[in-house]
């Protein structure tokens, strides 16, 4: 949908809501100083539906035109979405490399051996969130 015409679109549907609204105030305030008959009641809900209708069609009209709109705003949020997701799940692997490698010669056993092993798996789980999340958005 063109730009134009969402605009169109929007200038439309805004100014039969106003003009619902304006129909409701008035419907209203004549109903509050009319005495109550059950025809003119029956004919004022009718009324009052067929406008609800009306309204309910053309919000449905501007949320298809403004999610049409929207649509590639959204593709290109979830693709910066998940590169930034990416870098922050790199900043782990950046903390821990350096204790992993003055932590390397007790891999096996030593006194930094626990050291070592945490530090390896948290490097290796959040190096593959980085890197998966990179993969998604390079596939979206």
């Amino acid at each position: 949908m063109k730009p134009h015409s969402i605009g169109r679109t929007l200038g439309i549907g805004m100014r039969i809501a106003g003009r619902i609204a304006g129909q409701r105030v008035a419907a209203g305030a004549e109903a509050a100083n009319a005495p109550r008959d059950p025809q003119a009641a029956a004919a004022a809900a009718a009324q009052n539906r067929a406008a609800g209708q009306a309204a309910g069609k053309i919000t449905r009209g501007v949320a298809r035109g403004v999610g049409g709109f929207l649509r590639p705003f959204g593709r290109v949020g979830g693709i910066l979405w998940l590169e930034v997701t990416g870098v922050f799940f790199f900043l782990p692997v950046l903390v821990f490399a350096p204790t992993l490698w003055r932590t390397r010669a007790s891999f096996a056993q030593g006194p930094d051996h626990r050291t070592f092993l945490v530090s390896a798996a948290i490097i290796v789980v959040f190096f593959y969130l980085s890197v998966s999340s990179f993969w998604r958005a390079r596939r979206k």
